[in-house]
């Protein structure tokens, strides 16, 4: 596990080491995490400087705490439970349609500038690309434009997304614990209006979105809907 720079909050280094040993899998769910005590003493911290570091853990939905026991890493299958990424497959079937994936590409590439700072890997490091098109009762409402990193999702190019949606298989293999989207009105791409059917004057309703598992960035995905075509729906209850 890296450790941080000098220059960061005390808290941040405390936080920081306890986020990549659970990313990089040092701790799994249910493992029991180094006391406060030894913590305090690792690090030549206060005890209340370890006790934020750890409440921020749990904030986010890494850690749960005992009192009297001590903290344990969380079960993410709870976390994912409490986001709402939609998979188009489901969406599709819930309004009583039939849903298609046709591949156009599933390959193994190099990571640009901004695939890179997306997912928190090095400019030109292996990274899994795949080009989707997802049509309901035979037309085109989504082009899923996605690289992956590698380390997340090692058998990404094995899979048969014809028959399972990224999403499906990438929440399975990497549960989910953040996500951050953009959503945009934008005209389509050559690539995209081509594989939509549409003109590039079309306007449509366009999805980032960059999700995490353990604090470790799993894949970034640009979705392109044709927006005579497409609603985005959902529901909030207080």
């Amino acid at each position: 596990m890296s450790r941080a720079t000098s220059s960061e909050p005390q808290y941040l280094k405390v936080k920081n080491h306890l986020r990549e040993g659970i990313a990089s899998g040092h701790w799994v769910a249910g493992d029991l995490l180094p006391s406060e005590g030894a913590l305090v003493a690792q690090f030549e911290v206060s005890r209340m400087t370890v006790n934020r570091a750890l409440r921020e853990l749990v904030q986010e939905g890494l850690i749960d705490r005992a009192q009297g026991v001590g903290s344990f890493v969380a079960q993410l299958h709870r976390i994912s439970s409490t986001l709402n990424v939609r998979d188009v497959h489901e969406e599709i079937v819930e309004r009583g349609g039939q849903h298609e994936a046709r591949v156009h590409a599933l390959t193994r590439g190099r990571a640009t500038p901004q695939q890179a700072a997306e997912l928190g890997i090095k400019r030109g490091a292996p990274v899994y690309l795949s080009l989707i098109v997802h049509l309901e009762n035979g037309q085109a409402i989504q082009c899923e434009e996605r690289a992956v990193n590698p380390a997340c999702a090692p058998d990404y190019l094995q899979q048969d997304f014809s028959r399972i949606t990224p999403t499906h298989y990438l929440l399975e293999v990497a549960p989910l614990s953040e996500a951050r989207y953009m959503i945009e009105a934008a005209l389509p791409g050559d690539v995209e209006a081509k594989l939509l059917g549409i003109n590039r004057r079309d306007p449509c309703l366009v999805v980032k979105r960059i999700t995490y598992s353990r604090g470790v960035a799993v894949t970034s995905v640009k979705l392109t809907h044709p927006g005579s075509r497409y609603q985005l729906q959902g529901s909030f209850s207080a």
